[in-house]
């Protein structure tokens, strides 16, 4: 097996580097990695399905994978050891994405504990709904229900029985920013405050993802957002709509404050221009 593994590396190598040269020589610069190592991954399985006819084309297509991996990243392990990563890593991702949400929750209600206002969790809220407990109607309601079955939002925000604010709470939010800013902006359609808590803001460097939440664009016209607050922020992208949370969460629970007086009070004017005011200002 080790002379399968050394032949498929050689191989699969050969093939890449040579791809890779031809389609620089002729200044295809769009994606020539990517179509160098398909080219190899296609043509060593050609050349070794016919080379070994005998070998079980499962492993040669698994030290393929191999070969594929180890170029790519630099460590050469077994595809049976990648597959425990990748499976450890999607454990990973859901189980750390709902202990977020927990740990905003646990936060924020620590923060506005003196305010009446609570946040709760998508479960949490549907008992809320299951007992009565809350006073929203007509359209609410039914937009309650509906984006509590899609899950779009994560967290709601809600005070003296009446749910005001629809949040959303991510770890990694750059793939998916395009995805989590549609349901917003129909939120905020319907008049409620729609806030999105992330954990590393770093890609609001990128002027794409920074227009999507604050708008003023031709391509982003409108604000994705009412605002977005950051455990960790770049200070140069600390800006309108976009806040740095400090370790009490004073900036959010002064906009929750304002959010639901607003909502309360002057509903009709609560679309997506309302914008919280005396920001809290962070380092």
């Amino acid at each position: 097996m080790d002379i399968l593994k050394q032949e498929v590396d050689q191989l699969y190598q050969t093939l890449y580097t040579q791809k890779l040269s031809e389609l620089n020589t002729l200044h295809q610069s769009d994606d020539n990695e990517q179509k160098a190592q398909k080219f190899a991954i296609k043509e060593a399985a050609l050349q070794l399905f016919i080379k070994l006819p005998t070998t079980d084309k499962n492993i040669i297509w698994a030290n393929i994978y191999r070969a594929h991996v180890a170029r790519k990243s630099g460590i050469d392990i077994s595809p049976e050891t990648i597959e425990k990563v990748k499976s450890a890593d999607q454990s990973w991702i859901k189980s750390s994405g709902h202990a977020f949400e927990e740990m905003v929750k646990d936060l924020a209600n620590k923060a506005l504990s003196s305010e009446g206002i609570n946040i709760h969790l998508q479960r949490d809220l549907s008992v809320l709904l299951h007992e009565g407990k809350i006073k929203n109607e007509g359209r609410d309601m039914q937009f309650i229900k509906t984006n509590m079955d899609s899950s779009a939002f994560d967290l709601f925000a809600e005070k003296e029985g009446y749910v005001f604010g629809f949040i959303q709470a991510k770890t990694s939010i750059r793939d998916r920013v395009t995805r989590d800013r549609e349901p917003s902006l129909a939120a905020m359609g319907h008049f409620l405050w729609s806030i999105v808590f992330v954990l590393d803001g770093d890609f609001l460097r990128l002027p794409k993802f920074m227009n999507m939440v604050r708008g003023g664009t031709d391509m982003f016209p409108q604000n994705g957002w009412h605002g977005l607050y950051a455990f960790s922020l770049p200070d140069s992208v600390i800006c309108d709509r976009i806040y740095k949370l400090d370790p009490n969460l004073d900036n959010f629970k002064q906009h929750a404050v304002q959010a639901f007086s607003e909502w309360k009070e002057r509903r009709q004017w609560f679309d997506n221009n309302w914008k919280a005011k005396q920001e809290v200002r962070t380092p």
